[in-house]
């Protein structure tokens, strides 16, 4: 029975990855195709002369309450030059990144056909890592120097856990996040397990999308710290289940378990410093591959599903 049960559990898996490779070849088959355009290189380079056509042909980088003399001005700027040649020398071949943003177009023209492929524009926007990434129906903005390497020295003031993803690897991993939430309906989040399910529809969303990322890569975490929330799962979830966490609304639950954070917020000595942060999210994320491992249902379907539908009919149990 031992043996019976072992091959069963093997040729599923060999008809997984069978399935799993017919569908990514599928989807390379939309071969979505695009063009990067530089607008940083445009912009570093531009003249008083050319300054009109630049203006005309990218209106929305440009506000008009700034006079040229101001963009003119800018552009000359001793540390804006010298933004634009870091940038330039950490970005002087956009073509691996432009690779994954096409795979990326693919699965989103695969899992919703009404997607078009917006404008992808790359800029610089003074380090304001808020703003990374901006996604409009047409338009998708990229700030290239906030990926220039999390030990750039122009991020020696930025806390160490948030400038730990400042690298061009996760160019496209946040430009599928800001695709993630526009796709995510969720309403008001209350609970901590209203932001648990809320971000695991998030990080499940890049499973989908991004195949050719690893799971520390989709969650911004360092294999060792994804290892370590793996590790301790059960105790992640016994944690919150015995002291009544799941349906609380306490307001500061959030910034203990689902904000970027150093670690997460325990409140015991032998745990908080050796855990990474957000495991919140990361305990979500599993409740919704429990979900979606349990229910036969479209990607675009679970993403408009409530909290409740969600968790009771997960069935999760971590990992032990």
């Amino acid at each position: 029975m031992k043996y019976i049960l072992i091959f069963l559990y093997v040729a599923m898996v060999v008809v997984s990855c069978k399935n799993e490779n017919a569908l990514e070849t599928e989807i390379t088959k939309i071969n979505t195709d695009l063009k990067v355009e530089r607008f940083d290189k445009l912009f570093a380079k531009v003249s008083s002369d050319g300054l009109p056509d630049l203006k005309t042909a990218y209106p929305f980088m440009f506000s008009e309450k700034f006079p040229d003399s101001f963009w003119l001005a800018k552009k000359a700027d001793t540390l804006q030059i010298q933004l634009f040649n870091e940038v330039d020398k950490e970005f002087s071949d956009f073509e691996s990144t432009e690779t994954e943003i096409e795979s990326l177009f693919n699965h989103l023209k695969y899992y919703f056909p009404e997607f078009n492929p917006p404008r992808i524009i790359t800029t610089t926007n003074d380090v304001d890592y808020r703003n990374k990434v901006i996604v409009t129906d047409t338009i998708a903005l990229i700030a290239l120097d906030s990926y220039l390497g999390a030990e750039h020295e122009f991020y020696g003031n930025i806390a160490n856990y948030i400038k730990a993803n400042f690298n061009k690897d996760q160019i496209v991993v946040d430009l599928a996040n800001e695709y993630a939430i526009k796709n995510t309906y969720h309403p008001a989040r209350k609970t901590l397990l209203d932001e648990m399910i809320y971000y695991g529809k998030l990080l499940y969303f890049k499973d989908k999308m991004l195949p050719f990322k690893t799971e520390a890569e989709r969650i911004g975490y360092t294999e060792s710290q994804l290892n370590w929330a793996i590790a301790n799962e059960s105790y992640i979830w016994r944690f919150f289940v015995s002291r009544e966490l799941l349906f609380s609304t306490d307001t500061k639950l959030p910034r203990r378990f689902i904000n970027p954070a150093p670690f997460s917020k325990f409140y015991l000595e032998e745990i908080d410093a050796d855990s990474p942060g957000r495991l919140g999210q990361y305990i979500g994320w599993q409740i919704v591959r429990a979900y979606m491992a349990q229910n036969d249902i479209p990607l675009k379907e679970m993403l408009m599903k409530s909290t409740e539908d969600i968790f009771n009919n997960s069935k999760f149990k971590p990992r032990k």
